[in-house]
C-alpha cells in the first residue's frame, strides 16, 4: 500500500529533525547553536512592539464590530507579546546596561527622537498596571467596567507599541551610532 505525499512529507520531515536531537551535544549541533544572542534582542524587541501594535489594532477593529471572540484571541496574542517584550527588554538591558543606547543624531531629529522617547518611557511605566487593571474585571466578567478602563488603556497601549517601534528604528537603523558597544 503506497502512503500519500501529505505523510511521506510528515515522514521525511521528522526524519530529518531527528539527526538535529541525535547529534546533541557534538560541535555544530543545533542544540549547541545559540538561537538569539543579546545584540539581536533590540530587533527582537522591536519586532514584539510591531506584533502587540497589530493585534491591539485588530483587537479593537473586531470589539468595535461585535466579534467578540476574535476581539479575545486578539487580546490574548497582545498580551503575550507585551510580556515576552518586557522579559527581553529586561534581560537585554540586564546584560547591557546602558551602553548601546546612545543617540547619534542632532539637531531636530534629536528633539523629535527625546520627546518621542520621554513620552514614550513615561507611559510606559503607566502601561503595564492599565493592562493589568484592564484585565482583572474580564476574569469575573464585568464587562461595563472593562470597557471603561479599556477606553484608556487600549490608546495608551497602543501608543507606546507604536514609539516602540519607532525608537528601536530611529536609534538602531535610521541613525545608529558609529560603535554600538554590544558585548558579543
Amino acid at each position: 500500500m503506497r502512503l500519500p505525499e501529505v505523510q511521506l512529507s510528515a515522514c521525511r520531515f521528522f526524519r530529518s529533525r531527528q539527526r538535529y536531537f541525535q547529534s546533541a551535544g557534538r560541535p555544530g549541533s543545533l542544540i549547541n547553536r545559540k538561537l538569539v544572542s543579546i545584540t539581536d534582542l533590540p530587533a527582537v524587541n522591536a519586532s514584539l512592539n510591531f506584533i502587540s501594535t497589530i493585534f491591539i489594532s485588530a483587537g479593537w477593529y473586531f470589539i468595535r464590530r461585535n466579534f467578540w471572540q476574535r476581539h479575545i484571541a486578539c487580546m490574548i496574542v497582545a498580551v503575550v507579546s507585551s510580556s515576552a517584550f518586557l522579559t527581553c527588554y529586561l534581560i537585554y538591558h540586564y546584560y547591557t546596561g546602558e551602553r548601546s543606547t546612545h543617540f547619534s543624531a542632532g539637531g531636530a531629529i534629536a528633539t523629535i527622537y527625546f520627546t518621542m522617547l520621554i513620552s514614550h518611557v513615561l507611559l510606559a511605566f503607566v502601561t503595564l498596571p492599565l493592562v493589568v487593571l484592564t484585565l482583572i474585571p474580564v476574569f469575573s466578567r464585568r464587562w461595563d467596567r472593562h470597557r471603561r478602563i479599556a477606553k484608556w488603556t487600549m490608546p495608551i497601549w497602543l501608543y507606546v507599541s507604536v514609539t516602540g517601534v519607532l525608537v528601536y528604528l530611529m536609534l538602531y537603523k535610521w541613525f545608529p551610532p558609529a560603535n554600538l558597544a554590544l558585548p558579543q
